[in-house]
């Protein structure tokens, strides 16, 4: 590798919406200094480099001359001028260098079709005489030295083995590919979106495209070749000055960025000369025209009009409405943790209870249970993370529009948190119900739970030795039950429970209904949950009433008009 200083070599990202053939960059290199620029002495007294005397260094090194490491003797009255080479390469333009033109100059070097083109495209530019560049040169996407720059080791070790997922890494050729889906239903002639997003028996394509990071990328190396002009050029003296890649989604990655106002690029060759070359990149691309860029501003605009077009006529541009005087309430629920339970390997069993006017559609799915869980100790509480995440949508609609009408009461989720342990015995570790907040938005709870208590020491012994506890016949005890005919307060005096740990909760509640529009729309200002729901029923006594008058006083206006006749 090249020593490189004084220099940011970070990756600069860029996102264009024109097309990448139109793409310039201009490199610049010169050799700045090295060893074989370092002026000549003899052994015996002289002038050295800054004009001070050397000492006569003995008889043994009486008139020998000392050279420049890996120069030869013709060179030492070589002009020591700076070498500058300048080129304006195009996106993926090949460029040759003298180790690739002796290369392919030979026929029998050439064994696959990239080959023969290179093969080619080599005896032209020996027949017309000229190269493009001395020092310069490239490799383009499909070059081997592109394939090389993605299957290079991790460290420099050279007993480095590669590891499994190295191996398999080089398979994937981040490369462009054509549309797989089209292929897939070629048969049928159409083109079918894919729908589906599990895949009951995965292919080792999908696996690729599924489980790496397969975006389509064309990759470009601008290098230098930085021999001596005395020795043969080798893979060594081949050093990249720049990497350029683009993606399918118009993102442009320069590796090092353009040098625009900063110093230019340093590069200290390894061989014995030591030669120091510095290089610039500036974008030569040329800019687009006022008339042009409108142009282009106004094609891209109606572009995007024709897919917003599409777009609405594929998914509709109105929004599922309830009917008239009913409420929708959408819970996007989490069952985050729970914690400060009695035993290990807990989960939870829950459930949805809708009191009087509230319905749910037979797809819903109002209960489930959560996997088993560990607890880990964190701060000093034994805490078991579950991340269970659950949802369901509720209606209510009153119907009813007698004059004692009380305001409705509220879907309630119950909790039943069991714990299991190795012998597959069974505890109750608790129950608990939270009522759903009557307002929208996002909501954490906290649910605090109990058990109900042995009837003494032998349950106490069952429940450590054999498993199994004392347990409700009907979880919604902790609540008031929806089959209690009594007051609404329920007495539970006398009933023995044991305090336990607590669960806690993440909802997320949306509510619609098209009286949140209508007051909207009168500008007046929509209360809590339970106003509305209030409203509900009231709007509809009122509408019945006004119903019930129009039909009175149309039937009061036909009898005017016969006693008038």
């Amino acid at each position: 590798m090249a020593e490189e200083s004084e220099a940011d070599f970070g990756t600069a990202y860029y996102r264009s919406r024109d097309p990448i053939k139109n793409f310039r960059i201009r490199v610049t290199i010169k050799r700045v200094t090295g060893l074989s620029l370092v002026p000549t002495f003899s052994g015996g007294g002289g002038v050295g480099l800054v004009g001070e005397d050397i000492p006569q260094a003995g008889p043994s090194h009486d008139n020998v001359e000392m050279r420049p490491i890996g120069s030869k003797q013709t060179n030492n009255n070589a002009s020591t001028s700076p070498e500058v080479d300048d080129y304006t390469y195009k996106w993926q333009e090949k460029v040759f260098n003298q180790r690739e033109i002796d290369l392919y100059s030979d026929a029998q070097n050439c064994f696959n079709p990239l080959d023969q083109k290179y093969h080619e495209e080599v005896v032209e530019l020996n027949e017309n005489g000229t190269r493009k560049t001395k020092r310069l040169f490239s490799y383009v996407d499909h070059d081997r030295f592109t394939n090389m720059d993605e299957q290079c080791l991790m460290t420099t070790s050279p007993t480095e083995q590669p590891s499994y997922l190295s191996e398999r890494m080089t398979n994937v050729r981040r490369r462009k590919q054509r549309e797989r889906r089209k292929e897939r239903y070629a048969d049928a002639g159409v083109f079918l979106p894919k729908s589906n997003l599990m895949v009951d028996v995965p292919t080792e394509e999908d696996k690729r495209a599924t489980h790496v990071i397969d975006t389509p990328v064309q990759t470009m190396h601008i290098m230098a070749d930085l021999a001596s002009a005395e020795e043969k050029s080798t893979v060594t003296d081949e050093y990249v000055l720049c990497t350029i890649k683009y993606d399918a989604h118009g993102v442009l990655s320069v590796t090092p960025d353009f040098n625009h106002h900063r110093p230019a690029y340093t590069i200290i060759t390894e061989s014995g000369r030591r030669d120091t070359y510095e290089y610039t990149l500036s974008l030569a691309s040329e800019k687009m025209s006022r008339r042009e860029q409108d142009r282009e501003s106004k094609m891209y605009k109606e572009l995007y009009q024709r897919h917003t077009e599409y777009i609405g006529a594929m998914v509709g541009h109105e929004f599922e409405q309830v009917p008239t005087g009913m409420l929708r309430m959408c819970v996007f629920g989490e069952i985050v943790s729970a914690k400060n339970f009695e035993y290990d390997n807990l989960y939870v069993h829950f459930f949805v209870e809708l009191p009087q006017y509230w319905s749910a559609d037979r797809s819903q799915q109002l209960s489930g249970v959560t996997q088993t869980c560990a607890t880990k100790e964190i701060d000093k509480e034994d805490v078991a993370f579950f991340s269970y995440p659950f949802e369901f949508e509720v209606f209510y609609k009153n119907e009813e529009t007698s004059d004692n009408d009380v305001l409705p009461g509220l879907p309630q989720i119950f909790l039943e948190v069991l714990s299991i342990d190795s012998w597959l015995r069974y505890r109750t570790e608790g129950y608990g119900y939270i009522t759903l907040p009557s307002t929208p938005g996002m909501h954490t709870l906290e649910v605090n739970t109990w058990r109900p208590a042995g009837r003494g020491a032998n349950d106490d012994l069952r429940r450590f030795f054999i498993g199994g506890s004392p347990e409700l016949e009907d979880p919604t005890y902790t609540s008031v039950p929806i089959t209690y005919e009594g007051d609404k307060v329920i007495s539970k005096f006398g009933f023995k429970t044991v305090t336990m740990g607590s669960v806690s909760l993440k909802l997320n509640i949306l509510h619609q209904s098209q009286t949140f529009m209508d007051r909207a729309t009168s500008r007046k200002r929509v209360g809590t949950l339970l106003d509305k729901l209030g409203g509900l029923s009231m709007q509809a006594s009122v509408t019945s009433v006004l119903e019930l008058f129009q039909r009175a006083r149309k039937r009061m206006q036909a009898a005017r008009e016969t006693l008038a006749s």
